[in-house]
Order: C-alpha cells, then sequence, then structure tokens
C-alpha cells in the first residue's frame, strides 16, 4: 500500500501521518518487546524521522537496550498505546509500531528479528528471514 500513512493511538487522543514508505517490517522477539507488548513478540516499521507528523500530546519512556544504546518508547499518556520508539543509535530513524496504522491489511513482516528469545510455539511464515539477534 503507497504512502501517505494514517494512525494513532487506541483512545484517538494521538494521531499521526506518514509520508514515506517505511524501510522493512520485522517481528521483534525480544524480551523487551515480550514485554511491551504483552505477547509473543513486537511488531516495528523503521521509517525516516522527518517523514513523520504526530498531533495530540504524547509521553516518552527511556530505557536502556542490551545493546547499551538508549531506547526511548513515545505512547499516549490517555491509554498507553505505543506510537514509535528512537533508537538512540540511529537518530534519523523512528521506529513505527505498525499495529496502530489504521488499514493493517496490508503488513507482512519481511524479518524475525532477535529469534534467540522467541517463544518455542511461534512460527516463522515461509519467505521470512529469521535473524537470532538484531543483524
Amino acid at each position: 500500500m503507497p504512502a501517505p500513512y494514517t494512525g494513532g493511538c487506541q483512545c484517538g487522543s494521538v494521531r499521526y501521518v506518514l509520508t514515506t514508505e517505511p524501510i522493512r517490517v520485522a517481528a521483534c522477539h525480544c524480551k523487551e518487546c515480550q514485554r511491551q507488548s504483552g505477547s509473543a513478540f513486537g511488531m516495528a516499521m523503521p521509517v525516516k524521522k522527518d517523514s513523520l507528523t504526530v498531533t495530540g500530546l504524547t509521553k516518552q519512556f527511556t530505557r536502556i537496550g542490551d545493546s547499551g544504546n538508549a531506547v526511548t518508547g513515545v505512547f499516549c499518556p490517555e491509554c498507553g498505546v505505543r506510537i514509535y520508539h528512537v533508537l538512540e543509535s540511529a537518530q534519523d530513524v523512528l521506529s513505527i509500531k505498525p499495529d496502530t496504522l489504521d488499514d493493517t491489511s496490508w503488513l507482512r513482516p519481511a524479518h524475525f528479528i532477535w529469534m534467540k528469545s522467541a517463544q518455542g510455539w511461534v512460527p516463522v511464515p515461509d519467505g521470512v528471514k529469521a535473524l537470532e539477534g538484531q543483524t
């Protein structure tokens, strides 16, 4: 599906428009994504930072990742839905949580990352590249 894309949080307080195509779509199986999503993995869709316009108030939470770099999650302060996160090591790119898109029907992860911590019952679909870590 071509850009632009729209999305937002569960309660509608935060909305966004993305004007470019995503760099990729991935399913991350790291323990932190499992914890943040409350599921077996989290979805990540890296995009160029200057292609995203967010309206509405957001809050941030920063933690230190396994790499030693800061990871800042940006979320709605009303309903708590994570909208995107920024890696300290990649300031020109941010990673939208693609499940916040208004239309998710076209999403297909091309990569499964951090498979070394994946839940054993999650199958890797045919044609999806599975990586033990980030790269």
